[in-house]
């Protein structure tokens, strides 16, 4: 959950990293059917100043229709807790465009509630999803979403030029549509070029616990259960409550896999092979780490089982040691922390566990896939108005009215270019909390969020936020992006094998961290590999070998 960058030569930029970086992608079918304006062409015309009724590729085309219109948006994050209308840039794009949002969050699991609409066929207007969601490719490939670029055709093909070519080939099918554009979208050569690799990944202690212990080593075993070890002799409690040792986000589909494996610098591919990660001896031998830390009650299972609003409650009160997580996600707290009595309980990157030779963490970058993507429903009654309204937000225009509000009120004209306010910047630093509600600037509302746009306007970082993410961007593995991302999704043989797979996973690991004995580890362990390849691991690691050469072969042109 990002992005500086400057605003001159972003459109040299653009276009060497648009032709380098892309071409056609993974495939599947959808049976198109044309939609049909609910705005008669006679309203539109008695809307466009400039007299013009149709849609001009050089003008964006949301000026043709101004006139209030709901649209109804589908935000695939529970967390999300942020509202339309109330924050002063919300308010603004309203009057501006007409057009008012209803957001809608899960109430539980993103994937389970999109695929439960899709069964109902009433799905909202705009759908923004994680880019890895089963959800996704079933939304394409089951003609429940519009292909963009015929939207764009027929409506708004102004849209070409704000999504960019390179974005649109990296998501097209193989029917030649695209149903998705995503946030957050990195190529290698922006991170190459301008040093911003978009990592978020990072190993999070708390700064008084840790250097009161005097800056213990945590990247060996023994290091990390030697720091536990008097984290529960001398700082168990922490204002009459228990610290928490460890947090790991997204329990074990993230933190426990993934995201540990790349602070172990664990390889992806080996002599162009798709590796199995999971068997990696330094992370199996770090997994028993952790139960050994088990057995010595050094940690408890609450790392994998808090809540959201436990792991909220706990970071705002500083009752976590240690956490493998992103720093994006401390970005509000931990500048609160570090103005609070306790200054020094603010959180702070360090070197974490480490593989058997001591390497550096490899974190994953940002990539072509972004964070999340936003569809446009065949559910809705105004397309024209979806594709326009997301044709602007894509825009510089609509990018900056949304990143920095209303010129005059939250930000001015500083030797030519947008600065935001100086009382804006220190509640960025202060108080993103009321930045984001009251205002709803900067990223408030991320859903098409263009980091080559908007990083330009960026101000410079709390200290105790810069720091994290300066040590992210020096561990950050830039070429690794291509890696994110290769499991297979949607319906398929392989994607019903994943499924299973990754089910019996978030099961065993735990077992394996409460196991009472190595033994009792090792049987646990084998047994999970047998059930792995009886669900049908040989088609998962096809399927990911596939991808892999396909997403070369994109990067090569």
């Amino acid at each position: 959950m990002k992005r500086n960058h400057i605003k001159q030569g972003i459109a040299l930029v653009l276009t060497v990293i648009l032709v380098l970086s892309m071409t056609a992608c993974a495939g599947s079918k959808s049976n198109e059917s044309k939609p049909t304006s609910s705005t008669p062409a006679s309203t539109q015309q008695s809307e466009v100043p400039s007299g013009e009724s149709t849609p001009n590729p050089d003008k964006a085309a949301w000026q043709l229709d101004t006139s209030p219109v709901e649209l109804s948006w589908f935000v695939g994050a529970s967390w999300y807790g942020h509202s339309w209308g109330k924050s002063l840039a919300s308010q603004y794009v309203t009057e501006k465009t007409g057009v008012n949002v209803k957001i809608e969050v899960p109430s539980g699991d993103a994937n389970e509630q999109m695929t439960l609409m899709m069964t109902s066929n009433k799905l909202p207007d705009l759908i923004t999803m994680g880019s890895w969601e089963n959800a996704v490719k079933k939304l394409w490939e089951g003609d429940h979403v519009y292909a963009l670029n015929e939207l764009a055709e027929k409506y708004d093909p102004y849209f070409f030029k704000v999504a960019g070519d390179g974005t649109l080939k990296w998501y097209r099918q193989d029917n030649g549509n695209t149903y998705g554009v995503p946030n957050d979208s990195y190529s290698p050569n922006l991170m190459h070029e301008t040093g911003m690799t978009a990592a978020n990944q990072t190993f999070l202690v708390r700064k008084d616990l840790y250097e009161e212990m005097g800056r213990p080593d945590l990247t060996t075993p023994e290091g990390f259960l030697n720091a536990l070890q008097l984290l529960k002799d001398k700082y168990s409690k922490y204002k009459g409550q228990n610290i928490s040792p460890l947090f790991a986000q997204g329990n074990v589909p993230y933190g426990m896999s993934e995201y540990l494996q790349n602070l172990l610098a664990v390889p992806s591919e080996k002599d162009g092979k798709v590796y199995d990660r999971t068997t990696d001896p330094d992370y199996i031998n770090w997994l028993k780490t952790l139960r050994t830390a088990y057995e010595r009650g050094l940690i408890n299972v609450d790392f994998l089982v808090d809540s959201d609003t436990q792991v909220e409650e706990k970071t705002n009160n500083a009752r976590y040691f240690m956490m493998i997580r992103e720093w994006t996600g401390m970005t509000a707290v931990n500048p609160l922390l570090a103005a609070s009595a306790n200054p020094d309980s603010n959180y702070i990157a360090v070197d974490g566990p480490r593989n058997s030779k001591g390497d550096n963490a490899k974190l994953f970058p940002g990539n072509m896939d972004g964070w999340m993507v936003t569809m446009i429903s065949k559910s809705t009654k105004n397309p024209e108005r979806a594709i326009r309204f997301l044709t602007y937000l894509s825009s510089e225009e609509g990018q900056r009215d949304l990143f920095l509000g209303k010129q005059g009120e939250t930000w001015e004209m500083v030797d030519d270019k947008p600065q935001l306010k100086a009382e804006m910047v220190e509640l960025f630093k202060t108080n993103i909390e009321k930045l984001e509600k009251e205002y709803g600037i900067m990223d408030t509302y991320w859903m098409v969020r263009n980091p080559v746009i908007i990083n330009q306007w960026r101000p410079e970082k709390a200290p105790v936020i810069k720091q994290m993410e300066d040590f992210a961007n020096r561990q950050a593995d830039i070429d690794s992006g291509i890696y994110k991302g290769l499991d297979p999704q949607g319906d398929s043989d392989a994607a019903v094998s994943w499924a299973r797979i990754s089910q019996s996973w978030e099961e065993v690991l735990p077992e394996l961290i409460t196991a009472k004995t190595e033994a009792a580890f090792d049987k646990t362990f084998e047994s999970f590999l047998t059930r792995r390849a009886k669900y049908g691991f040989d088609k998962v690691m096809e399927y990911r070998q596939a991808e892999l050469n396909v997403r070369k072969a994109k990067m090569a042109e």
